[in-house]
């Protein structure tokens, strides 16, 4: 069954415009059995250059419901059907903003005509609706309002739907979610998948995790790949799948740790590319025999944590020069400069001389040490604290001298005699440079609830 919708709007981006107009025609692939068409009350003025385009003024909408006022009835006659546009991502994209400003997650699983015109039917000078309408002599009554487009997507998916049924094999359109999940998939499981962050788990036939991921709306993305049609990989990876599993995780923080032991844990099928890592050179930190401390960019590997990663030598190489320029470091100690001797910034009076003795391991160490300190808990000792599953409830990431310890969660009941909750929640888990990467990438960029220094 299918909703083939169109819609009028203010403008172009779902974030900043409204719907002025809508129309939904219910199909069951032989006949149109229901529809729903109303104009509606964008609640700001339309612009004239849209009425130019539409005929649709702001007369005509004063006195028109507001989307709230139908929200209910779109939720009810879509409810189980495959949403089908022409330019699918736009329409769908305004209702769910419209959605989602009521607070509710408006999903549906999506069909784009532009696209299936291209495959099934090619060699088209255009595929707007206007053009592909009239090359195929479809007649729109009402072109850019909504009943008259979506009326003719209704025609002009008919054709598609005769056109993919000729395919030799599996067509395109029938290749589509229900209808190609395994068999032995109980589907009713799939609307209990809470909208909330966590990790899944795919499964085949004989039980064996074949795919993990970790998502902030697990609903979402978990019916985004029961729907992917794409790629022959990921078809092939979603008609195995016969059961479905996931814990929630409260922060997205703990989701992406989890989810890194998981797959590294399992090594699932159809995870190799997130085994790889894309961070291939780090900057690395010792102190030699003379203590002075000393910083080496080399290529990474799994047993030496790395101060900070990168994805290509360069970018390894830029950073340590940044660090001699902004700390007057020695190019030397550095690892800039490998030939006996004095470096060449002593030689020029730029360097102190800590690679040829004359500047003293500790003064040298006090700028070094500065230079640690831009690596974000490199030595610290702290709790991250964030979110938790449920309201009374905090998540906490726990580093010791600057190594991942692990991660729990306590009742924030508990803190009334000082931090001893937080501490027994935790979990030990394996310290590796991927979850190094993943905490500082995740504290450069977000907001946590709280640090707590130990």
């Amino acid at each position: 069954m299918y909703a083939i919708v169109d819609i009028e709007t203010t403008g172009g981006s779902a974030k900043l415009e409204k719907i002025t107009e809508i129309a939904i025609y219910i199909y069951d692939g032989n006949t149109i059995i229901d529809e729903f068409c109303s104009l509606i009350n964008p609640e700001r003025s339309i612009p004239y250059y849209i009425t130019n385009l539409t005929g649709i003024t702001n007369e005509m909408v004063e006195d028109a419901p507001c989307f709230y006022e139908v929200a209910k009835k779109i939720v009810e006659i879509t409810e189980g059907m495959v949403f089908v546009a022409h330019n699918a991502r736009f329409d769908y994209s305004f209702i769910r903003q419209e959605f989602s400003m009521l607070g509710f997650n408006y999903h549906r699983p999506l069909l784009d005509t532009v696209s299936l015109s291209r495959k099934l039917l090619p060699g088209h000078r255009s595929y707007s609706l206007g053009n592909l309408c009239n090359d195929l002599g479809i007649e729109i009554n009402g072109r850019h309002r909504a009943s008259g487009d979506a009326f003719a997507t209704v025609k002009l998916f008919e054709i598609l739907l005769e056109k993919d049924a000729q395919m030799p094999g599996k067509g395109i359109i029938s290749n589509r979610k229900m209808s190609k999940l395994h068999h032995a998939l109980d589907t009713s499981k799939i609307e209990n998948i809470p909208a909330l962050p966590g990790v899944y788990y795919f499964y085949d036939e004989k039980g064996d995790i074949i795919y993990i991921g970790k998502s902030n709306n697990l609903r979402q993305r978990i019916d985004t790949h029961l729907s992917n049609n794409t790629t022959g990989r990921s078809i092939e990876m979603r008609d195995k799948i016969t059961d479905i599993t996931w814990e929630e995780t409260g922060s997205e923080l703990i989701a992406l740790l989890l989810e890194s032991k998981e797959i590294k844990g399992n090594k699932p099928l159809y995870n190799k590319a997130q085994r790889r890592t894309g961070f291939q050179w780090g900057i690395y930190h010792s102190v030699d025999e003379n203590g002075y401390m000393r910083f080496e960019c080399r290529s990474a590997n799994d047993d030496d944590i790395p101060l900070s990663l990168f994805t290509s030598r360069d970018k390894a190489r830029k950073k340590a020069e940044q660090m001699i320029s902004t700390y007057e470091l020695c190019q030397k100690l550095c690892g800039m400069y490998d030939s006996p001797g004095a470096c060449f910034h002593s030689q020029v009076g730029i360097c102190r001389g800590a690679c040829c003795g004359k500047e003293t391991p500790e003064d040298y160490n006090i700028r070094a040490s500065r230079a640690l300190d831009e690596f974000i808990f490199t030595g610290r000792s702290f709790f991250i604290i964030d979110c938790g599953r449920n309201p009374d409830e905090r998540s906490a990431v726990k580093i010791l001298n600057g190594k991942y310890v692990g991660y729990g969660y306590f009742n924030i009941n508990d803190l009334g005699f000082g931090y001893e909750a937080i501490h027994d929640c935790i979990s030990s888990a394996n310290d590796n440079r991927d979850i190094q990467v993943i905490i500082k990438g995740y504290l450069k960029k977000h907001k946590v609830e709280r640090i707590i220094e130990l």
